[in-house]
């Protein structure tokens, strides 16, 4: 046997239950499914001392598969969003050790023996699993290969235990893979994973599973050579996935406040990239998945706030407030505040829904079901084939110019106009920040770094008009019988009344400051050069 291709596999974490939900659920509508199989998989992985295959994001192992012994190279195993699509070829071995004569993909096996490179292979760590496999099938061809794995990563010194669900597409579109995952009983929950079976044991190998953190935005990979306005559309939703499913994790795991930030700011993006391409996707698509963002957004926000006014609102006024304004009473107040806003926001992203914003997200990013087909509004189907840079070039001088509209009366400006410009230029970033490898650094940076400069002062000033929720909060305070020593709610009430007042005193003091340089943050911003021109 062998086979060489490319496979196209959506990976989820779940618990034991959910596993076993799985294992029984019925078919969806649109699919049919075949009897489950269930057997043994046991897997043992090779390596170089060095560990020359995982520095290139390569695999070896041997796999027992009944009575044969069956070779897996795969290249390209990093996972992103879940999804995994290396390139990988098999073939049927004699014995439980790798025989790189056999592979018959000539790239692949000068690619493996170039990584090698004459040094030795050893066994580094090994997979058991009770896998159980259903075949999904529709009535146009579609052929989707359930996974479920029941077992446990080992290495010399450790074994940890793992449960995960495989979603392979065998043919078909890839939308089918995506509305398969969503509508099946026993996904709602879980997690998008962030790393294959290889690169759990790598991480077990060199001392356990590494730490869950939040995770900025990675760039989305487009070349002004190669892509179009579609395949750069696609990576950037690509992009947009993976920062919002790893932040999930990220809350889900740990206090850190990075995590609900850049949750929203992906969700932001997100929404910011099908503003961009409104035009080009199907109505119904592009309105539910824009609405279940920005809703999930409104979420994670009610706790990102809440960071802001606890960490960047009262802490900085906390050190220099004198003993007679209580305002360590009110920090204290606001961060018992956040800390059961966690506990609710936790709750409220293992929900199904946050799972439906990202299959639906993962469908746009591979699949094409999302495209507008001419005659929807008695319009034609709009080209996304045009290049890159073009399209790039479009998009920011419109979001430049709405900017600008509202930037030349800066002076008389309402506060909803301030935050409307504020909106505008965040708006402009994030287009910016998608296209920016399309253009040279050198001309990127300045321009990049004056807005950024601009948006810091606008970010300030949002911060302080939402400090006015302190007020409210120490007044809520008051209806706490257990909030004064003395048993006097009154009293407390008034203490921290009369601190949140002192915090929102002394930042409108600063806020007046920071508006007196935004004139010449705007100007700064209006005069640098617009490189896409």
């Amino acid at each position: 046997m062998t086979e060489t291709q490319r496979e196209i596999e959506l990976k989820l974490e779940l618990g034991e239950d959910a596993l076993k939900r799985l294992k029984s659920a019925s078919a969806p509508d649109g699919f049919a499914v075949e009897r489950a199989v269930t057997r043994t998989l046991r897997s043992i992985y090779f390596d170089t001392p060095d560990l020359a295959l995982k520095g290139a994001k390569w695999s070896l192992r041997v796999r027992k598969v009944g009575r044969d012994w069956v070779q897996t190279v795969k290249a390209g195993t990093g996972i992103s969003g879940g999804l995994s699509t290396p390139r990988e070829v098999e073939v049927t071995i004699a014995a439980p050790v790798p025989d790189l004569t056999q592979i018959q993909d000539a790239e692949l096996r000068d690619g493996v023996w170039a990584l090698i490179d004459g040094k030795p292979l050893d066994a580094v760590f090994e997979t058991e699993m009770r896998r159980t496999t259903r075949l999904f099938t529709t009535e146009a061809g579609t052929a989707i290969e359930l996974a479920l794995d029941a077992g446990e990563i080992r290495t010399e010194a450790e074994t940890v235990p793992l449960f995960e669900a495989e979603f392979e597409l065998k043919t078909g579109p890839v939308d089918d893979l995506f509305r398969l995952a969503k509508t099946l009983k026993g996904t709602e929950t879980a997690r998008f994973s962030a790393t294959s079976k290889a690169g759990r044991g790598y991480a077990l190998l060199s001392g356990g599973a590494a730490p869950v953190r939040p995770q900025n935005a990675r760039p989305a990979q487009i070349s002004a050579k190669t892509d179009t306005a579609e395949t750069a559309f696609r990576a950037v939703l690509r992009s947009c996935l993976t920062q919002i499913a790893a932040n999930r994790d990220a809350i889900l795991d740990t206090d850190d406040p990075e995590g609900p930030h850049q949750m929203r700011v992906g969700l932001r993006r997100l929404r910011s990239a099908l503003r961009v391409h409104r035009k080009y996707i199907d109505p119904e698509r592009h309105a539910a998945l824009d609405a279940n963002a920005r809703a999930l957004a409104a979420r994670v926000g009610a706790l990102r706030d809440l960071d802001v006014l606890t960490d960047e609102i009262v802490a900085p006024v906390e050190a220099i407030a004198g003993g007679s304004v209580a305002v360590d009473r009110l920090h204290d107040t606001i961060a018992a505040e956040r800390a059961a806003e966690r506990l609710r926001l936790r709750e409220a992203v293992q929900s199904a829904s946050v799972n439906e914003v990202l299959f639906d997200l993962g469908a746009m990013a591979e699949g094409n079901g999302w495209q507008r087909q001419a005659g929807d509004d008695d319009t034609p189907a709009p080209a996304l084939t045009m290049p890159v840079t073009d399209f790039a070039r479009a998009a920011l001088e419109k979001r430049w110019k709405a900017a600008a509209k509202l930037g030349v009366r800066i002076d008389d400006l309402t506060l909803e106009e301030r935050h409307d410009l504020r909106k505008t230029l965040k708006k402009l970033r994030y287009v910016l920040e998608f296209y920016q490898p399309l253009f040279k650094p050198k001309t990127v940076k300045p321009f990049l770094k004056t807005l950024k400069r601009l948006q810091d002062v606008f970010g300030y000033l949002n911060d302080v008009v939402m400090a006015q929720k302190l007020a409210e909060l120490a007044a809520a305070r008051g209806d706490d019988p257990t909030g004064d020593p003395d048993g006097d709610p009154g009293s407390d009430a008034r203490a921290l009344m009369l601190a949140a007042g002192f915090v929102m005193g002394w930042h409108e003091r600063r806020a007046e400051e920071a508006w007196s340089h935004a004139r010449a943050q705007w100007d700064d911003t209006r005069h640098a050069e617009k490189f896409w021109r």
